[in-house]
């Protein structure tokens, strides 16, 4: 229609044999070359987008428990000490991964870390962020430049303070990892377990190391004088929580399982499912492409004579 022709003529008049090999060719030109190309890229753009591609996203509606719970590490230079019972590795590489399987299976928890040798010191706010809380995990160990000593007194007061920083939780839980009786602080661990007490929050001792509790004396001059049980026993008692002797590496992992156990909380989790539509791209595609294929039919002219 466009090229405004009726027909071909029925027949036509030769002054020459020669051009009759011509007849058919089609001049070779830019438009004619790309024609097939063309309807070869709207056909398959076509079938592309009646196939619907799309991309699907999965979020997971984590929310906390309620429960929040402050782990108090005892950093002291006896942590570094070696034992057979715990696979010939020091306490502290023993309580770390110990410690780094209890954060992974509470991954509702809000969780934190405070370590404590003379001293209390703040590792970790309670958080969700479980993957921050392990880098961190790793980070944490004895060092001389600190405060020498062990203020378990501290330590609860520290950790209690940051669990009070939340309004909203249902459950304040604090874990107590120490291999030493208390020898520092402004406060003794039997009055900060009374004032924390006060406060709902519950606190389960870990007392770590060998059965005899002997150390080299480069880190303990005097080894009996390593452990107090007796005052680990009241914190828990006071705070209704649960005392824990761990004299191997099963013994430590069972105590922090049974502390999993006893403060368990049932939560559900929403899934929320979002797609995203592509078809709409091979839809354009394959519609432009149809409309150079036709433009380019339209300019290619017809087959005639050289």
């Amino acid at each position: 229609m466009l090229r405004g022709k009726l027909g071909t003529p029925a027949s036509i008049t030769f002054s020459s044999l020669s051009i009759i090999g011509s007849l058919g060719t089609k001049p070779r030109d830019i438009a004619g070359a790309v024609k097939l190309t063309t309807l070869i890229l709207c056909v398959t753009a076509a079938a592309i987008a009646l196939a619907r591609p799309q991309t699907k996203t999965i979020y997971s509606d984590k929310k906390a428990s309620g429960v929040d719970i402050m782990i108090a590490i005892d950093i002291s230079l006896s942590m570094e000490a070696r034992e057979a019972q715990y696979g010939g590795n020091s306490r502290m590489k023993a309580a770390k991964q110990t410690i780094k399987n209890f954060v992974l299976s509470r991954p509702y928890d809000r969780i934190g870390f405070v370590s404590f040798a003379g001293r209390s010191y703040l590792e970790a706010a309670v958080t969700l962020d479980h993957a921050f809380l392990i880098n961190k995990l790793e980070e944490i160990k004895p060092d001389k430049e600190l405060d020498d000593g062990t203020a378990i007194g501290s330590a609860i007061s520290s950790a209690a303070t940051r669990l009070l920083e939340y309004k909203d939780t249902k459950s304040r839980i604090i874990i107590l990892i120490t291999d030493g009786s208390s020898n520092s602080g402004t406060i003794t661990p039997f009055e900060a377990a009374q004032a924390v007490a006060l406060q709902n929050i519950k606190i389960h001792t870990v007392a770590i190391g060998s059965k005899d509790g002997r150390l080299p004396r480069h880190i303990q001059r005097y080894p009996e004088q390593e452990f107090d049980t007796e005052t680990l026993k009241k914190i828990a008692a006071e705070t209704k929580g649960q005392y824990y002797r761990a004299l191997s590496t099963q013994d430590l992992s069972d105590a922090l399982t049974s502390i999993d156990n006893l403060e368990k909380t049932i939560r559900k989790q929403r899934v929320i499912s979002h797609k995203d539509e592509h078809h709409s791209w091979f839809t354009a595609a394959a519609l432009l492409f149809a409309l150079l294929y036709i433009f380019l039919t339209t300019i290619t002219p017809p087959p005639a004579p050289s």
